[in-house]
């Protein structure tokens, strides 16, 4: 329920050469224990054709010092952002196999380095779960969980290798109190919160760190794209930018979550310690 995806249709990795020269310089990032500090070097986003990941990859150009490279589905609208942001683009679906290994050897070709990875591609698909066609079960969990996990897989040695480095995961509120009409949504972000909780326990020391950005409803195409746009008055959809602003300061502070809003977080700990006052509230606000 957070974030907005390319569209689905290309199937082959098509890698765009940059547009216009890259933003900032190849440098490696100040970082310290923990992977804190992350000031600048190459940044990977995904999920950057529109929505959160376009919104990201604005930002990161705005601040400076970085080198961005931009990956999506759509190669049309990829072009767009990456020219806008002066990035390199390299339009692939990284649900197809050896995909993230081929985007990984693309970035460590160009600039020999991930310093950043910012994973935010993403579907939706709303409705009842019984009546949830197969095929977009495999695809919310293929997009939202397995691709980026195999990507973390594959650009993540480069990072220990090199002592310093972050990975920033766009979750959801679904994933953490389960949203109705949104079943494997739900499960998919659960999942990758687990992940990164995990995964940071691992890399402690190693001077690479683990955040997870909770975005609550966000005012992108991803509600259309579900088969369902949003219709309730509350909450109300914040924009992309604000989510954008959340993962730059995951980055420069190194914080483990931020939740977008901020308030996001007293639902969570409501059902964390009154669960069955939270599902009532639940059940009668949905």
């Amino acid at each position: 329920m957070s974030h907005a995806p390319s569209p689905a249709g290309h199937s082959r990795v098509t890698p765009v050469r940059p547009v216009a020269p890259a933003v900032g310089s190849a440098r490696r990032p100040a970082a310290g224990r923990g992977g804190r500090g992350v000031r600048g070097g190459t940044a990977l986003v995904t999920g950057a054709s529109s929505g959160i990941g376009a919104a990201v990859a604005r930002r990161l150009a705005a601040e400076g010092g970085w080198r961005l490279v931009l990956n999506g589905r759509d190669v049309t609208r990829l072009e767009q952002v990456a020219g806008q942001v002066s990035a390199t683009a390299f339009a692939a679906d990284l649900t197809r196999p050896g995909a993230d290994r081929r985007l990984t050897e693309h970035v460590l070709g160009e600039v020999g380095a991930v310093d950043l990875l910012v994973a935010g591609a993403g579907v939706g698909w709303a409705g009842d779960f019984v009546g949830m066609p197969h095929a977009s079960i495999e695809e919310v969990v293929n997009v939202d969980l397995l691709s980026t996990v195999h990507l973390v897989r594959t650009v993540l040695p480069h990072m220990v290798a090199a002592g310093s480095g972050r990975v920033v995961l766009i979750g959801s509120l679904a994933g953490s109190v389960g949203v109705r009409g949104e079943a494997v949504y739900s499960a998919a972000k659960a999942a990758l919160a687990a992940f990164a909780d995990a995964l940071r326990y691992e890399l402690r020391g190693s001077g690479v760190g683990v955040s997870l950005v909770v975005p609550g409803v966000v005012d992108t195409p991803f509600f259309d794209r579900r088969g369902a746009p949003y219709q309730r008055s509350r909450p109300r959809p914040v924009p992309a930018e604000r989510v954008a602003d959340a993962v730059w300061t995951a980055v420069r502070r190194g914080k483990d979550e931020v939740y977008v809003p901020g308030w996001l977080r007293l639902p969570i700990r409501v059902r964390g310690t009154t669960p069955g006052l939270y599902r009532r509230l639940a059940a009668h606000f949905g």
